[in-house]
């Protein structure tokens, strides 16, 4: 068999493969949080979350809901040259994207608590 005669078994086995994948896949709530930035956010997400009295002014003051703050702790931009280790805790800057894209979070992660120290808008 030729190398042309095999391509179009392979093609369908490939489709056939993906299709099956993304069926299994589809189903379950699995994610790929492998790159460092999902995996810090994803750790942020899972602790108890404590707003600083400067971060509670700010968000009334500019009347941002706190379902703003969890978009851009799932899907915001994390600035990992600039984290600070300060103890067991380490600070992190978060920059929302899209439609949030002028706010930037700055979070100290800690072992069982995230505080959100300071909000910033642009």
């Amino acid at each position: 068999m030729t190398f042309k005669e095999r391509l179009p078994f392979f093609l369908g086995g490939l489709v056939i493969g993906i299709i099956v994948v993304i069926f299994f896949f589809g189903k379950k709530n699995t994610s790929f949080d492998y790159g460092p930035n999902a995996r810090v956010l994803k750790n942020i997400r899972t602790k108890d979350r404590v707003f600083s009295e400067k971060a509670i002014t700010v968000l009334n003051s500019k009347k941002i809901d706190t379902a703003a703050i969890s978009q851009i702790l799932k899907s915001g931009n994390v600035d990992m040259w600039n984290k600070l280790k300060k103890d067991s805790c380490t600070q992190y800057e978060i920059k929302g994207t899209k439609d949030l894209q002028n706010i930037t979070l700055t979070i100290k992660n800690c072992d069982s608590t995230a505080f959100i120290e300071k909000i910033t808008i642009e």
